[in-house]
């Protein structure tokens, strides 16, 4: 490959799927020049129902984009989503969106695609990354028709299957898949009251079993597949006629499937996230089975974190190091949300000895302390970020409070950090141009002053001015004024 082209791209990202999009539009609210290319001609038609974890729903109304997400989901209770254990959501959790919003997969990936074209994103579609080379200025990147395009970075939202990873020989180590489930949406032909007593009966023993009703008699039907299959492979209808017969003695009179699908097990995560100027995210970083729901979110707040941080580098203020902040905030997540899906997974299996220790954690669960515990590590309300000795809040994300012009997280809808001072004593000097400020006395807050970074999480508490400099200058570089 030549090396030595225009580069005509800050960042090219291999992938439209949420984080893909995602993280173009985090790209584009600094002005960064994004392309994203997809291998799939058209967008996802399949209408697969996922649920918005709280936190995610948090970094949507950061955005502006909660709205129009409301309007094509339905909210319900966060509670049951550890292991489908059946405890309600534990009281007063510490967020405006204490809920989850079911949503059809292909409009939050709609949603999100048609956001960064709106902000200036380029996005073409039937284009396949066949291999790529980086060197001190770039990388350039080969398309599977020959055509090559150089940018100053290439990101992999490619998926689980990810050509950029593989490519880039970052090795994936885990466990492979021991077990498929079939997963799909279709009606049902027989009276509702009917199938919930034979899925009450079922689930004592089967927990990967379920036909959930969605209304007009559509259901969401999950079940045990007979071996572990191809992924590439989409299971039939009558595979899940088959697999109920087999299961619970009737197959329902299930008919006309909206969308069918199988998954395993399978967990694997990317030995690192970053190679140069080649990073991963989403899928292509880490994969595990979809028990809670976690897999979207994950790489939703993946491109949330990097979005800046790389947008930082190409605009030339990135502290150094700040790069390297993405994989070592973002791997021990990912490394957390591993673990509790394979717990999860155990819980599920209907051996004697998983059986007794979700009895065992069904009863723990009373206790609020321990539900709240399990619901924020489903929902990553409680991460905490490593940024030093500090309070508690000190690395966390800020929730969303009242504050003088509104609420908080109308002030981040352009991705940039923000001072909110308390004391109307502080200022953001010569960071103006990357940080905002807002003195309000009457904030929602039990510390004097938060500086926030554009991803919502608290990176200073304080009062003093100095130190308050210092930490500007970790997070966002030095000022202007200082550049030489």
């Amino acid at each position: 490959m030549h090396s030595q082209q225009v580069i005509a791209y800050d960042v090219i990202i291999a992938g439209c799927g949420p984080t893909g999009a995602m993280l173009a539009a985090e790209l584009r609210l600094h002005d960064v020049r994004v392309l994203v290319l997809e291998k799939e001609t058209e967008p996802t038609s399949y209408v697969r129902i996922v649920s918005l974890h709280v936190r995610s729903l948090e970094l949507m109304a950061m955005r502006g984009l909660l709205d129009r997400m409301l309007r094509h989901g339905r909210q319900r209770p966060v509670g049951g989503i550890f292991a489908a254990i059946p405890k309600p959501a534990p009281k007063g959790l510490d967020s405006a969106y204490a809920y989850l919003l079911g949503i059809p997969q292909p409009v939050i990936e709609n949603l999100l695609e048609e956001h960064a074209i709106g902000l200036g994103a380029q996005v073409r579609r039937g284009c396949v990354v066949a291999g790529f080379e980086q060197d001190d200025e770039g990388v350039t990147v080969e398309l599977a028709g020959g055509e090559r395009l150089r940018s100053r970075y290439l990101v992999g939202c490619d998926g689980a299957r990810s050509t950029v990873r593989k490519l880039l020989g970052i090795g994936f180590p885990g466990e492979p898949s021991r077990a498929d489930t079939l997963m799909g949406e279709m009606k049902a032909g027989v009276p509702q009251e009917e199938i919930a007593a034979k899925v009450a009966e079922i689930s004592r023993t089967h927990q990967r079993f379920w036909l959930r009703p969605f209304g007009e008699g559509v259901y969401s039907v999950v079940v045990p597949a007979a071996r572990v299959s191809d992924r590439a492979e989409p299971p039939t209808l009558v595979d899940f006629q088959q697999r109920l017969r087999a299961i619970a003695g009737t197959d329902f009179g299930v008919h006309s499937p909206r969308w069918l699908s199988r998954f395993g097990d399978a967990t694997r995560l990317a030995e690192r996230y970053r190679a140069g100027r080649v990073l991963l995210a989403g899928d292509a970083a880490h994969i595990h089975p979809p028990i809670g729901g976690q897999g979207l979110n994950l790489g939703v707040q993946d491109a949330f974190n990097l979005g800046w941080k790389l947008a930082a580098q190409v605009r030339g203020w990135a502290p150094e190091s700040l790069l390297d902040t993405y994989h070592a905030e973002r791997h021990p997540v990912a490394e957390d949300v591993l673990d509790n899906t394979r717990a999860q997974t155990e819980l599920l299996s209907a051996e004697p000895g998983p059986q007794a220790v979700r009895r065992l954690l069904t009863e723990l669960m009373d206790f609020d302390e321990v539900n709240r515990r399990l619901i924020e590590k489903i929902t990553a309300t409680g991460i905490r970020y490593d940024f030093g000795e500090g309070p508690d809040l000190l690395g966390r994300r800020m929730r969303d409070i009242d504050v003088k012009q509104g609420r908080l997280y109308g002030l981040l809808h352009r991705g940039r950090g923000l001072l909110l001072d308390r004391t109307e004593r502080l200022t953001v000097g010569g960071w103006s141009d990357r940080v905002d400020y807002l003195a309000d006395p009457t904030a929602e807050l039990d510390v004097p002053c938060v500086l926030l970074r554009p991803d919502g999480h608290v990176a200073w508490i304080g009062d003093d001015q100095q130190d308050l400099d210092e930490r500007l200058t970790r997070w966002f570089g030095r000022p202007p004024t200082d550049l030489t």
